[in-house]
């Protein structure tokens, strides 16, 4: 079960009576690695003692791949544990909390508690009323022909599909140290587009917590708590296959309906930082990885090449804003309560009812939509 996730793992991660071991096996894109890990020793800070023994692998490639498909029918294998940041409806990865929530310092991105504070601070700045009515997106099209496709959208001489969107120069950004691309300052559009890289990205969560309706190009990847989300409620849904005129129908509804709107981007905000805090990002990780130890048939034993992790000797040889972030994000204190209780899983049927909502929710909408394009195309 642990062992054949081996072939894709940057790291093996065991936990032998309160204390963490990693083995490491490849080296992964940027610090992603060493901010996960760094989250996870948080959390036997903020728990001592709480967690029970176990032995997982951890990819922190963005999409997923242990494919469902080749794990159906009565003679087939279990199906390997492997946690990474996202999942979709083919896979069987589990989904695990990115290492942005510690800090991102490869662009000077803050912890996610400090960043917070930020994002309120700067909803408060600019009023959705007094926000441009457009839609607004900045990011790197390159890492995905959904997102290069996004980028004809933006305003032309000849057409205004209502968007505002730029590729984001992360070489300029860095030499400027990275004034334009501070997320607390970039809440002034009354709509942010959200769109997915090469699998689901980072991003959603700042957009979100923006104040401004998130237009949710349709996605193909979850991560922990996305699901959570609501169409009409939380975000408006956008056409994967026609982004632009969906985009402009959106951005028109929204600015004819501002009452409606303004709710649909605090009810976001609101999900982000009251749902998303830190305490319950431990939390779940917490509860996963309690209900993840309860499936090992074995009893987990400290690999031969593993070393032991402590946030002192991780911290101190740390430099710049690695340094700082870890410094931020460190759990000072053992917590003075216990976790949150989780609630028993949905049944079947209340499942299938919440599905079913959110369909019809994104189909009331494509049904909007299309009525106005008619129209459009009618007038002389």
């Amino acid at each position: 079960m642990v062992e054949r996730a081996k072939r894709t793992a940057n790291f093996r991660l065991v936990i032998v009576n309160g204390k963490a071991y990693m083995e490491r096996y490849r080296k992964s894109f940027q610090s992603r690695d060493t901010f996960t890990l760094w989250g996870i020793l948080q959390l036997l800070r903020k728990y001592p003692g709480k967690l029970p023994d176990l032995d997982m692998m951890f990819d922190c490639v963005d999409w997923p791949v242990v494919k469902s498909s080749d794990y159906r029918g009565s003679n087939a294998a279990t199906p390997p544990a492997l946690f990474r940041y996202c999942g979709d409806g083919d896979s069987l990865d589990v989904v695990f909390p990115d290492w942005s929530f510690w800090g991102w310092p490869e662009i000077n991105l803050k912890p996610w508690a400090s960043l917070l504070n930020d994002l309120k601070e700067g909803n408060k700045h600019t009023k959705w009323m007094e926000r441009e009515p457009y839609a607004y997106w900045k990011g790197n099209p390159a890492v995905a022909e959904t997102r290069q496709d996004l980028m004809k959208c933006h305003a032309s001489e000849t057409q205004d599909w209502n968007a505002r969107v730029y590729a984001q120069d992360w070489i300029k950004e860095s030499q400027q140290g990275y004034q334009q691309s501070n997320l607390a300052n970039q809440c002034i559009h009354k709509y942010k587009i959200y769109i997915e890289g090469s699998a689901w990205s980072v991003s959603e969560k700042y957009i979100l917590a923006c104040d401004s309706v998130t237009l949710l190009v349709k996605p193909h990847y979850y991560d922990f708590f996305t699901r959570s989300l609501v169409p009409n409620q939380h975000y408006w849904p956008i056409k994967e296959d026609d982004k632009c005129r969906s985009i402009k129908f959106a951005v028109e509804w929204g600015n004819n309906h501002t009452e409606e709107s303004q709710a649909m981007g605090k009810s976001a905000s609101e999900f982000i930082l009251e749902d998303l805090k830190m305490d319950y990002v431990y939390d779940y990780m917490f509860h996963l990885l309690n209900e993840y130890a309860k499936l090992l048939t074995f009893k987990p034993t400290i690999p031969g090449k593993a070393i032991e992790l402590c946030a002192e000797a991780m911290a101190c040889p740390a430099k710049g804003p690695e340094k700082k972030f870890m410094m931020e994000s460190m759990v000072m204190s053992p917590a003075d309560t216990s976790p949150c209780t989780m609630p028993p899983p949905y049944d079947p049927p209340s499942l299938h009812s919440i599905l079913q909502r959110n369909g019809n929710s994104i189909k009331q909408v494509e049904s909007w939509e299309k009525e106005y394009w008619d129209t459009k195309t009618k007038q002389p």
